[in-house]
């Protein structure tokens, strides 16, 4: 069932008058309502203007892109970093930018549409994956282009990526969607960039929104300087706009409270695990906080006492329905309590 609101939903959302607690959504820290947040982001709306539509090649140029790419790249562990309106933009920009004559595109399960540039049906397994991959290397001397979600929410890529290293990674241009991870899992927040970048992989470009775990507006692609100084030097890139200025201000001095939402989330996830008693009938992942699951009761049981989860087909209305769970940062443990009450009735 759909749910018109008009506030954003942070731990509680009101339907209808009534007041429900929220587990879903992906304000994973549970920034977008968090006050000392807010307070940072006006303070930046103030400095650097509600928008910036010029633009990263004019004359006139703001340093807290060039800093804030820097800090991002140093935090993810790449050698260097681009920013852009969206995480979407990002996967199309690379999408767009990587298809040349000189590749040939292989698209992972569950791979996000944001990496979609032409109507290319994903592999249903990685074995599939890696025959096809290896097919094309002994009849081709184009690079394969394997596109996949760092974090899937099936719990086969991170954290270990097990199904990933059966392809002969030494002769793949890997490219990952980090959406789902970046600000929430690996060292500090720094997302799957630095696992995948022990793999001995030919190239890897990762790429993401910072909506997320960051909780502002913009997207990120991270890689060599090589790289990047190409696809910086694109008209793509030149002609979109950039993300808000004071969105890249409040990502600099928002560390602090970055590792402080971490640190409540990774508790509010530890909470739920140890008393949660029906482990079997989720999909989950070490340290992330989305419980993915395909029992289409639960949804109207919890929806009957007061709590709203995840549920719709994703990414369109012909697609299979994804429920799932979301913990934040922002959900005291009252919340959670009364959600394990809920789950743990059930048979």
């Amino acid at each position: 069932m759909n749910h018109y609101i008009d506030t954003f939903p942070g731990r509680k959302i009101t339907i209808d008058g009534v007041s429900h607690l929220y587990f879903g959504g992906t304000s994973y820290l549970g920034l977008q309502t968090d006050a000392d947040f807010q307070k940072l982001f006006i303070k930046n709306i103030k400095k650097y203007g509600t928008n910036y539509g010029a633009s990263r090649k004019s004359n006139i140029r703001l340093s807290v892109f060039d800093k804030a790419e820097a800090y991002l790249a140093d935090l993810v562990g790449s050698e260097a970093c681009i920013s852009l309106s969206s995480g979407y933009l990002a996967g199309q920009f690379l999408a767009q930018a990587l298809n040349t004559k000189a590749h040939q595109f292989f698209y992972a399960p569950n791979t996000h549409s944001a990496l979609y540039q032409e109507k290319i049906k994903p592999y249903t397994t990685f074995a599939a994956l890696n025959i096809a991959v290896r097919e094309h290397l002994s009849s081709s001397k184009t690079t394969p282009v394997v596109f996949l979600d760092g974090i899937d929410f099936s719990g086969c890529n991170y954290p270990h990526f097990e199904a990933l290293q059966v392809l002969p990674l030494d002769k793949i241009l890997l490219v990952v969607d980090d959406s789902h991870g970046l600000g929430i899992v690996g060292k500090n927040g720094g997302g799957v960039y630095s696992i995948l970048a022990k793999l001995n992989i030919k190239e890897l470009i990762v790429c993401g929104s910072l909506g997320k775990g960051f909780g502002i507006q913009a997207g990120a692609i991270f890689g060599t300087k090589a790289r990047l100084a190409a696809l910086a030097d694109t008209s793509f890139f030149g002609g979109a706009s950039p993300a808000t200025p004071a969105a890249m201000a409040t990502l600099l001095e928002a560390d602090g409270l970055y590792g402080l939402k971490r640190n409540r989330l990774q508790r509010n996830i530890a909470y739920f695990l140890d008393h949660l008693k029906k482990r079997k009938q989720f999909h989950f992942m070490q340290d992330h906080p989305a419980f993915t699951f395909s029992n289409v009761q639960l949804t109207e049981y919890l929806a009957a006492h007061k709590i709203i989860v995840t549920s719709f087909p994703y990414p369109d209305k012909n697609a299979q329905l994804m429920s799932r769970i979301v913990l934040s940062a922002a959900h005291k443990k009252k919340d959670i309590k009364h959600l394990l009450e809920c789950v743990n009735i059930l048979p």
